[in-house]
Protein backbone atom coordinates (compact mmCIF):
# COMPACT_ATOMS: atom_id res chain seq x y z
CA UNK A 1 0.00 0.00 0.00
CA UNK A 2 1.46 3.36 -1.01
CA UNK A 3 1.46 6.49 1.15
CA UNK A 4 -1.19 8.13 -0.97
CA UNK A 5 -3.58 5.23 -0.48
CA UNK A 6 -2.79 5.10 3.22
CA UNK A 7 -3.53 8.81 3.55
CA UNK A 8 -6.89 8.31 1.86
CA UNK A 9 -7.71 5.47 4.19
CA UNK A 10 -6.82 7.47 7.29
CA UNK A 11 -8.65 10.52 5.99
CA UNK A 12 -11.86 8.68 5.10
CA UNK A 13 -14.75 8.92 7.51
CA UNK A 14 -18.44 8.17 7.36
CA UNK A 15 -19.11 11.69 8.63
CA UNK A 16 -17.39 13.20 5.60
CA UNK A 17 -19.48 11.06 3.27
CA UNK A 18 -22.71 12.06 4.99
CA UNK A 19 -21.68 15.71 4.99
CA UNK A 20 -21.35 15.45 1.21
CA UNK A 21 -24.81 13.92 0.97
CA UNK A 22 -26.26 16.65 3.14
CA UNK A 23 -24.73 19.28 0.87
CA UNK A 24 -26.47 17.61 -2.09
CA UNK A 25 -29.75 17.61 -0.18
CA UNK A 26 -29.40 21.32 0.62
CA UNK A 27 -28.75 22.05 -3.07
CA UNK A 28 -31.80 19.98 -4.06
CA UNK A 29 -33.93 21.88 -1.54
CA UNK A 30 -32.64 25.22 -2.83
CA UNK A 31 -33.34 24.28 -6.45
CA UNK A 32 -36.85 23.13 -5.55
CA UNK A 33 -37.51 26.42 -3.75
CA UNK A 34 -36.26 28.42 -6.75
CA UNK A 35 -38.49 26.46 -9.13
CA UNK A 36 -41.48 26.90 -6.82
CA UNK A 37 -40.82 30.65 -6.58
CA UNK A 38 -40.65 30.97 -10.37
CA UNK A 39 -43.88 29.03 -10.86
CA UNK A 40 -45.76 30.80 -8.06
CA UNK A 41 -44.36 34.03 -6.51
CA UNK A 42 -46.63 33.46 -3.48
CA UNK A 43 -44.30 30.65 -2.38
CA UNK A 44 -41.58 32.95 -1.06
CA UNK A 45 -43.86 35.13 1.09
CA UNK A 46 -43.28 35.00 4.84
CA UNK A 47 -46.82 33.76 5.45
CA UNK A 48 -46.39 30.83 3.09
CA UNK A 49 -42.96 29.94 4.45
CA UNK A 50 -44.48 29.68 7.91
CA UNK A 51 -47.25 27.52 6.44
CA UNK A 52 -44.62 25.21 4.92
CA UNK A 53 -42.83 24.93 8.25
CA UNK A 54 -46.11 24.34 10.11
CA UNK A 55 -47.13 21.60 7.68
CA UNK A 56 -43.68 20.00 7.70
CA UNK A 57 -43.63 19.99 11.51
CA UNK A 58 -46.18 17.15 11.55
CA UNK A 59 -43.91 14.97 9.45
CA UNK A 60 -40.81 16.16 11.28
CA UNK A 61 -42.07 15.37 14.78
CA UNK A 62 -43.11 11.84 13.81
CA UNK A 63 -39.98 11.61 11.65
CA UNK A 64 -37.64 12.09 14.63
CA UNK A 65 -38.99 8.86 16.08
CA UNK A 66 -38.94 7.12 12.69
CA UNK A 67 -35.27 8.02 12.22
CA UNK A 68 -34.35 6.11 15.37
CA UNK A 69 -36.44 3.08 14.37
CA UNK A 70 -35.00 2.85 10.86
CA UNK A 71 -31.46 3.43 12.13
CA UNK A 72 -31.94 0.21 14.13
CA UNK A 73 -32.84 -1.61 10.93
CA UNK A 74 -36.58 -1.75 11.66
CA UNK A 75 -39.65 0.14 10.42
CA UNK A 76 -43.00 1.34 11.76
CA UNK A 77 -45.97 1.59 9.39
CA UNK A 78 -48.49 2.26 12.15
CA UNK A 79 -47.70 5.96 12.70
CA UNK A 80 -50.55 7.16 10.46
CA UNK A 81 -53.13 5.04 12.27
CA UNK A 82 -51.62 6.09 15.60
CA UNK A 83 -52.12 9.69 14.55
CA UNK A 84 -55.84 8.99 14.06
CA UNK A 85 -56.45 6.99 17.26
CA UNK A 86 -54.43 9.31 19.52
CA UNK A 87 -56.16 12.36 18.04
CA UNK A 88 -59.59 10.86 18.73
CA UNK A 89 -58.63 9.68 22.23
CA UNK A 90 -56.99 12.94 23.31
CA UNK A 91 -60.01 15.00 22.19
CA UNK A 92 -62.33 12.57 24.01
CA UNK A 93 -60.28 12.97 27.21
CA UNK A 94 -60.25 16.74 26.68
CA UNK A 95 -64.04 16.88 26.41
CA UNK A 96 -64.53 14.55 29.39
CA UNK A 97 -62.16 16.35 31.76
CA UNK A 98 -61.84 19.87 30.38
CA UNK A 99 -58.08 19.62 30.98
CA UNK A 100 -55.66 20.23 28.10
CA UNK A 101 -52.58 18.92 30.02
CA UNK A 102 -54.44 15.73 30.97
CA UNK A 103 -55.54 15.22 27.36
CA UNK A 104 -51.95 15.66 26.21
CA UNK A 105 -50.62 13.18 28.77
CA UNK A 106 -53.36 10.67 27.93
CA UNK A 107 -52.57 10.90 24.21
CA UNK A 108 -48.87 10.50 24.89
CA UNK A 109 -49.53 7.45 27.08
CA UNK A 110 -51.67 5.83 24.38
CA UNK A 111 -48.96 6.44 21.81
CA UNK A 112 -46.36 4.88 24.10
CA UNK A 113 -48.65 1.87 24.57
CA UNK A 114 -48.89 1.40 20.81
CA UNK A 115 -45.11 1.58 20.58
CA UNK A 116 -44.77 -1.00 23.36
CA UNK A 117 -47.09 -3.34 21.46
CA UNK A 118 -45.08 -2.91 18.26
CA UNK A 119 -41.81 -3.41 20.10
CA UNK A 120 -42.99 -6.61 21.79
CA UNK A 121 -44.28 -8.04 18.50
CA UNK A 122 -40.92 -7.39 16.85
CA UNK A 123 -38.63 -8.50 19.69
CA UNK A 124 -40.56 -11.12 21.67
CA UNK A 125 -42.86 -12.57 19.01
CA UNK A 126 -40.03 -12.34 16.45
CA UNK A 127 -42.34 -10.95 13.75
CA UNK A 128 -40.76 -8.97 10.94
CA UNK A 129 -41.28 -5.28 11.72
CA UNK A 130 -42.81 -4.60 8.29
CA UNK A 131 -45.48 -7.28 8.81
CA UNK A 132 -45.99 -6.55 12.52
CA UNK A 133 -46.61 -2.83 12.07
CA UNK A 134 -48.66 -3.42 8.92
CA UNK A 135 -50.95 -5.51 11.10
CA UNK A 136 -51.09 -3.00 13.95
CA UNK A 137 -51.69 -0.24 11.40
CA UNK A 138 -54.92 -1.98 10.34
CA UNK A 139 -55.95 -2.83 13.91
CA UNK A 140 -55.40 0.70 15.24
CA UNK A 141 -57.22 2.28 12.30
CA UNK A 142 -60.10 -0.12 12.82
CA UNK A 143 -60.29 0.75 16.53
CA UNK A 144 -60.38 4.47 15.64
CA UNK A 145 -63.32 3.94 13.27
CA UNK A 146 -65.23 1.56 15.55
CA UNK A 147 -64.83 3.72 18.66
CA UNK A 148 -66.17 6.82 16.90
CA UNK A 149 -68.63 5.27 14.48
CA UNK A 150 -66.44 6.82 11.75
CA UNK A 151 -67.50 10.28 12.93
CA UNK A 152 -65.10 13.01 14.04
CA UNK A 153 -65.17 14.26 17.64
CA UNK A 154 -65.23 18.05 18.00
CA UNK A 155 -63.12 19.63 20.76
CA UNK A 156 -65.22 21.60 23.24
CA UNK A 157 -62.30 23.55 24.71
CA UNK A 158 -61.42 26.41 22.35
CA UNK A 159 -57.97 26.92 23.91
CA UNK A 160 -56.95 23.47 22.66
CA UNK A 161 -56.57 24.95 19.17
CA UNK A 162 -53.61 27.01 20.36
CA UNK A 163 -51.37 23.94 20.27
CA UNK A 164 -51.88 23.65 16.52
CA UNK A 165 -52.54 27.23 15.43
CA UNK A 166 -50.86 29.44 18.04
CA UNK A 167 -47.57 31.31 17.88
CA UNK A 168 -44.57 31.91 20.10
CA UNK A 169 -43.33 35.24 18.84
CA UNK A 170 -43.31 35.06 15.04
CA UNK A 171 -43.06 31.26 14.95
CA UNK A 172 -45.92 28.72 15.00
CA UNK A 173 -45.96 26.58 18.15
CA UNK A 174 -45.58 23.30 16.19
CA UNK A 175 -42.41 24.67 14.56
CA UNK A 176 -40.95 25.64 17.94
CA UNK A 177 -41.79 22.18 19.29
CA UNK A 178 -40.09 20.58 16.31
CA UNK A 179 -36.91 22.61 16.74
CA UNK A 180 -36.72 21.82 20.47
CA UNK A 181 -37.25 18.08 19.89
CA UNK A 182 -34.76 18.13 17.02
CA UNK A 183 -32.07 19.76 19.18
CA UNK A 184 -32.62 17.32 22.05
CA UNK A 185 -32.56 14.19 19.93
CA UNK A 186 -29.75 15.39 17.70
CA UNK A 187 -27.64 15.53 20.85
CA UNK A 188 -28.90 12.13 22.02
CA UNK A 189 -28.25 10.43 18.69
CA UNK A 190 -24.83 11.90 18.01
CA UNK A 191 -23.36 12.60 21.44
CA UNK A 192 -24.58 9.92 23.86
CA UNK A 193 -24.04 6.22 24.45
CA UNK A 194 -27.71 5.57 23.68
CA UNK A 195 -27.26 7.08 20.22
CA UNK A 196 -24.13 4.99 19.62
CA UNK A 197 -26.06 1.87 20.63
CA UNK A 198 -28.75 2.64 18.04
CA UNK A 199 -26.14 2.97 15.28
CA UNK A 200 -24.34 -0.16 16.48
CA UNK A 201 -27.49 -2.29 16.43
CA UNK A 202 -28.48 -1.01 13.01
CA UNK A 203 -24.97 -1.53 11.65
CA UNK A 204 -24.60 -5.12 12.86
CA UNK A 205 -27.19 -6.49 15.26
CA UNK A 206 -25.28 -9.76 15.90
CA UNK A 207 -22.08 -7.92 16.76
CA UNK A 208 -24.03 -5.56 19.03
CA UNK A 209 -25.60 -8.53 20.82
CA UNK A 210 -22.23 -10.24 21.24
CA UNK A 211 -20.87 -6.98 22.64
CA UNK A 212 -23.37 -7.25 25.47
CA UNK A 213 -25.90 -4.63 24.31
CA UNK A 214 -29.50 -5.33 25.44
CA UNK A 215 -30.73 -5.30 21.84
CA UNK A 216 -34.35 -6.29 22.47
CA UNK A 217 -34.82 -3.82 25.31
CA UNK A 218 -33.32 -0.99 23.26
CA UNK A 219 -35.57 -1.80 20.30
CA UNK A 220 -38.64 -1.71 22.55
CA UNK A 221 -37.55 1.65 23.98
CA UNK A 222 -37.06 3.08 20.49
CA UNK A 223 -40.47 1.81 19.34
CA UNK A 224 -42.13 3.38 22.40
CA UNK A 225 -40.36 6.67 21.67
CA UNK A 226 -41.29 6.50 17.98
CA UNK A 227 -44.99 6.07 18.73
CA UNK A 228 -44.82 8.79 21.39
CA UNK A 229 -43.54 11.18 18.72
CA UNK A 230 -46.38 10.09 16.42
CA UNK A 231 -48.76 10.84 19.31
CA UNK A 232 -47.38 14.37 19.70
CA UNK A 233 -47.86 14.90 15.97
CA UNK A 234 -51.41 13.54 16.31
CA UNK A 235 -52.32 16.01 19.04
CA UNK A 236 -50.89 18.93 17.09
CA UNK A 237 -53.03 17.90 14.10
CA UNK A 238 -56.14 17.41 16.28
CA UNK A 239 -55.60 20.84 17.83
CA UNK A 240 -55.25 22.46 14.43
CA UNK A 241 -58.50 20.86 13.22
CA UNK A 242 -60.13 21.30 16.65
CA UNK A 243 -61.32 17.71 16.37
CA UNK A 244 -60.24 14.09 16.52
CA UNK A 245 -60.83 12.42 13.16
CA UNK A 246 -60.65 8.64 12.66
CA UNK A 247 -59.57 9.10 9.04
CA UNK A 248 -56.65 11.37 9.95
CA UNK A 249 -53.18 10.25 8.96
CA UNK A 250 -54.17 8.20 5.91
CA UNK A 251 -50.90 7.68 4.01
CA UNK A 252 -49.02 9.66 6.66
CA UNK A 253 -46.67 6.76 7.41
CA UNK A 254 -45.50 6.66 3.80
CA UNK A 255 -44.76 10.39 3.83
CA UNK A 256 -42.70 10.04 7.01
CA UNK A 257 -40.75 7.02 5.76
CA UNK A 258 -40.15 8.62 2.34
CA UNK A 259 -38.89 11.87 3.89
CA UNK A 260 -36.55 10.03 6.26
CA UNK A 261 -35.08 7.80 3.54
CA UNK A 262 -34.83 10.73 1.13
CA UNK A 263 -32.77 12.47 3.82
CA UNK A 264 -30.15 9.73 3.84
CA UNK A 265 -31.30 7.27 6.51
CA UNK A 266 -30.59 3.79 5.15
CA UNK A 267 -33.41 1.26 5.19
CA UNK A 268 -30.91 -1.40 6.25
CA UNK A 269 -30.03 0.61 9.38
CA UNK A 270 -26.90 2.10 10.90
CA UNK A 271 -26.35 4.90 8.37
CA UNK A 272 -27.66 8.46 8.29
CA UNK A 273 -28.09 11.57 10.41
CA UNK A 274 -31.03 13.41 11.89
CA UNK A 275 -29.91 16.57 10.07
CA UNK A 276 -30.08 14.86 6.69
CA UNK A 277 -33.49 13.41 7.52
CA UNK A 278 -34.73 16.88 8.51
CA UNK A 279 -33.64 18.28 5.14
CA UNK A 280 -35.48 15.42 3.44
CA UNK A 281 -38.61 16.36 5.39
CA UNK A 282 -38.28 19.98 4.22
CA UNK A 283 -37.94 18.83 0.60
CA UNK A 284 -41.16 16.84 0.88
CA UNK A 285 -42.89 19.74 2.65
CA UNK A 286 -41.88 22.23 -0.05
CA UNK A 287 -43.04 19.83 -2.77
CA UNK A 288 -46.46 19.37 -1.14
CA UNK A 289 -46.86 23.12 -0.67
CA UNK A 290 -45.86 23.92 -4.24
CA UNK A 291 -48.41 21.44 -5.62
CA UNK A 292 -51.14 23.07 -3.51
CA UNK A 293 -50.19 26.61 -4.59
CA UNK A 294 -50.20 25.52 -8.22
CA UNK A 295 -53.75 24.15 -7.78
CA UNK A 296 -52.64 20.71 -8.86
CA UNK A 297 -55.34 18.08 -8.36
CA UNK A 298 -55.02 16.03 -5.17
CA UNK A 299 -54.93 12.90 -7.35
CA UNK A 300 -51.62 14.09 -8.77
CA UNK A 301 -50.37 14.66 -5.23
CA UNK A 302 -50.62 10.92 -4.68
CA UNK A 303 -48.68 10.29 -7.89
CA UNK A 304 -45.98 12.72 -6.77
CA UNK A 305 -45.72 11.10 -3.32
CA UNK A 306 -45.47 7.66 -4.86
CA UNK A 307 -42.70 8.89 -7.14
CA UNK A 308 -40.88 10.38 -4.13
CA UNK A 309 -41.07 7.04 -2.30
CA UNK A 310 -39.61 5.18 -5.28
CA UNK A 311 -36.92 7.85 -5.67
CA UNK A 312 -36.07 7.65 -1.96
CA UNK A 313 -35.64 3.87 -2.06
CA UNK A 314 -33.58 4.13 -5.25
CA UNK A 315 -31.30 6.75 -3.69
CA UNK A 316 -30.94 4.58 -0.58
CA UNK A 317 -29.72 1.67 -2.70
CA UNK A 318 -27.37 3.95 -4.61
CA UNK A 319 -25.94 5.38 -1.39
CA UNK A 320 -25.29 1.93 0.02
CA UNK A 321 -23.49 0.81 -3.14
CA UNK A 322 -21.38 3.98 -3.19
CA UNK A 323 -20.56 3.56 0.49
CA UNK A 324 -19.41 -0.01 -0.10
CA UNK A 325 -17.20 1.14 -2.96
CA UNK A 326 -15.67 3.92 -0.84
CA UNK A 327 -15.03 1.51 2.02
CA UNK A 328 -13.32 -0.94 -0.34
CA UNK A 329 -11.14 1.81 -1.82
CA UNK A 330 -10.30 3.12 1.65
CA UNK A 331 -8.92 -0.24 2.68
CA UNK A 332 -6.72 -0.66 -0.42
Amino acid sequence: MNKKSEGKRNGFSLGELLSGEQASLVIALAVLCIIATILTPVFLTSTNIMNVLRQTSLIAIAGIGMVQIILMGEIDLSVGSTQALVGVFSVWVLNATGSIPLAFVAGLALGALVGLMNGLLVTKAKINSLIATLGTMAIIRGVAFVSTGAVSIQAKIVEFETLGTGYIGPFPIPVVMTLILFAIFYYILHHTAFGRYIYAIGGNVNAARLSGLPVERLKIIVYVMGSAFAAISAMVLAARMSSGQPNAGLGFELQVVAAVILGGISLTGGVGTLTGAFIGMLILGVLNNALILLNVSSFYHEIARGAVIILAVYLDGTRRRNLQKKLIKATE
